[in-house]
This record gives structure tokens, sequence and C-alpha cells, in this order.
């Protein structure tokens, strides 16, 4: 009795499985990625879901870039996306964890520590994604902001410290719009900002170094990815003076810097 049982019961599972497998396979179709509207879709087979979610791993992966070195302790900034925009981060230990020190809608990701006494460091950032980069201080002991440039429609950058630490300079397309003028500037007190340089040619100028006494720049124009030009400025009275051959063709230099006696200057170029 049990025999014809257990045999009755094996007949009727195998007699049940195909008709139960076809149900399920008819109730759980393969999820496919469906091509936007906008999207004209021929002789492309579906793709699936799982793919998707396969390489989201790597599409939202985090990075990190660096921005600045302390100047007396062992620790960086960085620039990563915690929230929906990249905002600088102190690192104090290789692997160490991040502390965030910037909260604003619009990305930051350029900073420059005062290189004395650390109690500053400036960084960069526009306001509702106009693209106008305007240049501000954090200061360390409190947290403050304060807004350094104009705040209108110019672009700020290339900050660079003088060795004193007490001033930067700094290119502005604040006199017209367009070129990319040298300025200096007290961090502490930006009303003494002071036009250096007035330059032509569009935004294209960069402050490379300071001279070791701080009494000059190294000034770069960039005309092309195959040419440039370098220019000693005076930071008092404002004279330039031309350190490469301007009707050279086609000579690029770049990450250019005084020598430690300020008589030569160490740069990289494409010349020869």
């Amino acid at each position: 009795m049990k025999s014809r049982l257990l045999v009755s019961l094996l007949v009727v599972v195998a007699a049940g499985t195909p008709g139960t497998s076809a149900v399920l396979a008819q109730q759980a179709p393969t999820a496919t990625i469906a091509p936007t509207p906008n999207l004209v879709v021929s002789g492309i087979p579906a793709i699936p879901a799982s793919v998707a979610a396969d390489v989201r791993r790597y599409t939202e992966s985090r990075s990190a870039t660096f921005a600045a070195w302390h100047p007396l302790r062992r620790e960086i900034l960085i620039s990563t996306r915690f929230g929906n925009t990249p905002q600088l981060h102190v690192v104090t230990a290789p692997l160490g964890a991040r502390r965030q020190i910037t909260f604003f809608d619009e990305p930051v990701s350029v900073a420059a520590w005062q290189p004395r006494d650390a109690r500053y460091f400036i960084f960069q950032r526009d306001v509702g994604g106009n693209e106008f980069a305007q240049l501000y201080r954090h200061d360390v002991a409190d947290g403050r902001v304060t807004l350094l440039t104009d705040g209108g429609r110019s672009m700020n950058g290339g900050v660079r410290f003088s060795h004193g630490g007490d001033r930067i300079a700094f290119t502005s397309t604040r006199r017209n719009g367009s070129d990319g003028d040298v300025y200096v500037m007290d961090p502490t007190d930006s009303s003494e900002s002071r036009l250096v340089l007035e330059v032509s040619g569009g935004a294209g100028w960069a402050v490379q170094a300071w001279s070791p006494d701080d009494a000059r720049l190294l000034v770069s124009q960039y005309l092309s990815v195959n040419q440039s030009n370098l220019y000693a400025v005076d930071v008092a009275s404002g004279r330039s003076e031309p350190l490469t051959e301007q009707g050279e063709d086609s000579v690029f230099y770049g990450n250019a810097t005084f020598t430690r006696d300020g008589r030569g200057i160490f740069l990289t170029t494409d010349r020869g």
C-alpha cells in the first residue's frame, strides 16, 4: 500500500512539473532596459537590466583629487563628493578618515594654504553654476568664509602665495570680462587688491611663481598647446620683461619656477 502511494505521488509530481515551470516562466520574464523615447532602436537585441546593475558599482564609484599640502602638518586637502557636489576634506594620515570642511551647493576643488602659519586657505567656486569663479578665504579658527574678489561676472583663479605668506597673486577678468590680468592682494584685506599686469589676448595668462625675494612674478601666456611665452613681472612697478623669444614658432614652456637664488628659471619645454 505504501509503495503504491509513493509511486502515485511521484507520477503526479512528474506530471505537474512541466506545466508548473511554464507558468513560472510566464510570470517572471527577464527584465530589460527600455530605450528612452528620443532613441530609435533597430536591430539591437534587448539588454538585460542585470547588466546595468552589474556596472553600477563602477559608474557610481567615488573619486578624490588632491588639492593642497598643509604647510605645517602631515595632512592634505582633497576634493571628493559625498553629496551632490565635490567639496574640500581634510585627511590627516595615510588611509585615514576624511573630514569635510566646505559645504556648498557648488563644487569646490581648488585650494591653497597660507604657507606660514596656515591660519586660512584660499579656495575658488562659482555661484549657482554660473562658471564665474570667485576667490574666498576660509578661516580655520572659526570656519568663517570671506569673499575676496568682486563677486560679479569675472573669472578669478590661479592663486599663488608669496613666500612671505602675506600676499597672493592671481588672474582676473574683472577689468573687461575677457582678459586675464594679473593682480596682487593681501588676503586678510581684499580692499588692497592691486592690478599689476594689464594683458590682452584673452584669459590664457597664469602666474607660475614668485621670486625668492617676492619682488617679481613669473607669468606665462598660453597661446596654444604648441606655443606659450614667459615673462618676469616686477611686482612694484608692473614692468614686464619677456623671457622667451616672441617670434618663435611652436615652442611651449610650462611648469616654470625660479631657482633658489632667483637668478635662473627651471621649466619644462618641447623646444629642440
